[in-house]
């Protein structure tokens, strides 16, 4: 991902990316059933770094096992890349929490993007209160060794029932979070850029009363109006 890719998608909505990888033939990279905690902000845009849980064991996740530097969840804190965003697979099961606040404090204190669980977060009401953005199914108190085994760092995983692939770009914004393929994140970027205006337009148009019908999608007549409007702005 460009600097300029990164730029256009952090002006450009889920929805529109959405539409962007339905015209290439991807029906499902939008996360299902995770919701953004923090207030409306910054949209967030990142390469991911993937965590993998299976249902916890009993004999194997005691309390004690946070006390091990290699545990994996400790490991992904601690190692995942500057700008990346941390997306975890908790087998859409939100009734324990995939983290808390102190380790999301710390993943933003290290320059992550943002968190991404199909599972719960513990805490919710103080990492909603953080800068770094970060979604989930649900606040969830329990902790993640009552449901959730920390297995593998930086495999592909799923998602809210999609296939996330490590350095694939993950985008969040108010209506949820979105996952681009890694090798079509600058071409989704550069089509967006001429999207974002003329949606923009559109709604303005709307706005004024014009009916949708020979404005979305455009007419002749439509294009030559937005084209002229389009050469204004420069």
């Amino acid at each position: 991902m460009t600097p300029e890719t990164k730029l256009i998608l952090e002006n450009t909505s889920t929805a529109s990316i959405a539409t962007l990888l339905f015209k290439r033939g991807l029906r499902n990279q939008f996360v299902q059933d995770v919701s953004r905690l923090n207030p409306p902000g910054k949209q967030m845009v990142g390469p991911v770094y993937t965590l993998r849980y299976i249902p916890a064991r009993e004999d194997l996740n005691p309390i004690e096992v946070f006390r091990d530097p290699e545990h994996p969840q400790r490991r992904a804190v601690e190692e995942i890349p500057e700008g990346h965003v941390l997306v975890m697979d908790c087998r859409l099961d939100a009734s324990a929490a995939s983290a808390g606040s102190i380790l999301v404090t710390r993943l933003q204190v290290r320059g992550c993007a943002g968190v991404v669980t199909d599972g719960g977060l513990r805490d919710a009401e103080e990492i909603a209160n953080l800068d770094m953005p970060s979604f989930c199914a649900k606040p969830s108190a329990p902790t993640n060794l009552t449901k959730h085994q920390a297995l593998d760092l930086n495999v592909p995983i799923g998602c809210g029932g999609v296939a996330v692939f490590p350095d694939d770009i993950a985008v969040g914004d108010g209506d949820g979070v979105i996952i681009i393929p890694a090798e079509m994140a600058d071409d989704i970027a550069a089509e967006a850029k001429e999207m974002e205006p003329y949606e923009a337009w559109v709604v303005d148009q709307v706005k004024a009363g014009a009916s949708i019908i020979g404005l979305y999608p455009m007419n002749d007549e439509s294009r030559a109006r937005y084209e002229s409007w389009l050469a204004e702005q420069d």
